[in-house]
């Protein structure tokens, strides 16, 4: 077996470590190649910690992969970088740079999560249908990505928003608390969800408690409440997701869209209150790169975000004409390729180190 150094410049082993899933990868670079060598998924609620799913991997990967022993390893997960430090924003236990280090003897670097999309978004190519998807504007136009800031907001477990900035050579990422901006509503019915999360919460809610997994659970029970207070009986696929816990009810809800016209509702209210997430901070941010829709839930329903310009009819929306100028040219993206907050730790662990 060739050795790591003549086969790549450098292997990295790479974790997105998220409030469902714990990812490992090894990833090896060659000039601007990242090839993806090996890749482990555990159920973070699962695992004690970080430390033992990663010796496991690494045993598999030393067994499967001789010669090819990482030398950067670089963990994204989804909350701030404290002190080398991650505490878990859905997740019951913390990441620590020095406890992976002092347990593998290998340099650790720890980013959020979507600063490790954000590396990954810089690898994409938007004109490749296997990692882009275009969504078309309200007159057809798919405006093409600019040099400037590429924009990423993210709806998995919880709603992730960074950003990245390419100048001249050297590209920069950077992490948002954005997912945590007041939830943006539009019309009687997204604010009385949200006079119903505000009494949920005991305040004005964040735009994660509707744009998310758990948005999704929101929305969902607000919209079965409100139908029973009408004496409207759900149907049997509502009426079994009901019954589920309410960590449990946001897939079920989303593939109860097609049939059932509570679960139908319900992803329609997601869709467009994370078209005004989006569009509220393509305001902030005149992502002229592009505005990419990443986590598992635009990638898995993606032709809801399409069906009928739901999508894209409420992002260009705006009071201010200057602002309708902006989002009527600004590129909006669906990430489709699962791999990239791997890939993106990857390339910040060869960046940053």
């Amino acid at each position: 077996m060739a050795s790591t150094r003549t086969t790549y410049d450098v292997v990295v082993l790479a974790g997105d470590i998220g409030g469902t899933n714990a990812n490992l990868a090894l990833i090896g670079k060659k000039g601007g190649t990242f090839t993806l060598l090996m890749d482990r998924h555990y159920r973070t609620k699962d695992e004690p910690s970080l430390i033992e799913p990663l010796g496991r991997f690494i045993e598999e990967a030393v067994r499967e992969h001789s010669g090819m022993a990482p030398e950067l390893c670089c963990i994204s997960g989804a909350g701030p970088v404290v002190d080398g430090r991650i505490v878990l924003t859905n997740a019951p236990w913390a990441i620590d740079a020095k406890a992976v280090e002092s347990a593998y003897s290998m340099p650790t670097i720890l980013i959020n999560d979507f600063t490790a999309v954000s590396y990954g978004v810089i690898l994409l190519d938007p004109a490749n249908p296997e990692q882009i998807t275009r969504l078309p504007h309200g007159d057809g136009s798919l405006p093409g990505p600019q040099p400037g800031v590429r924009l990423i907001v993210g709806a998995g477990t919880g709603l992730g928003v960074g950003f990245i900035v390419k100048v001249r050579n050297k590209v920069e990422a950077f992490p948002s608390e954005g997912g945590h901006i007041t939830l943006p509503v539009y019309d009687d019915e997204s604010r009385g969800f949200q006079r119903w999360l505000e009494a949920k919460y005991g305040f004005a809610p964040g735009a994660e408690a509707g744009v998310s997994g758990q948005g999704i659970a929101n929305i969902f029970a607000y919209l079965a409440e409100r139908e029973a207070a009408a004496g409207n009986l759900p149907g049997m696929v509502a009426k079994g997701i009901l019954e589920l816990p309410e960590a449990e009810r946001p897939a079920p809800v989303a593939r109860g869209a097609g049939s059932d016209l509570l679960c139908s509702k319900a992803m329609d209210m997601f869709v467009k209150l994370y078209a005004r997430v989006a569009a509220d901070h393509t305001a902030t941010f005149l992502p002229a790169g592009g505005v990419f829709l990443a986590g598992g839930i635009p990638a898995k329903n993606e032709e809801r975000f399409l069906e009928g310009g739901r999508f894209m009819s409420m992002f260009e929306r705006s009071y201010a004409r200057h602002i309708r100028a902006i989002l009527a040219k600004t590129p909006v993206m669906i990430v489709k390729d699962y791999s990239i907050s791997l890939y993106g730790a990857a390339n910040a662990a060869v960046e940053l180190s």
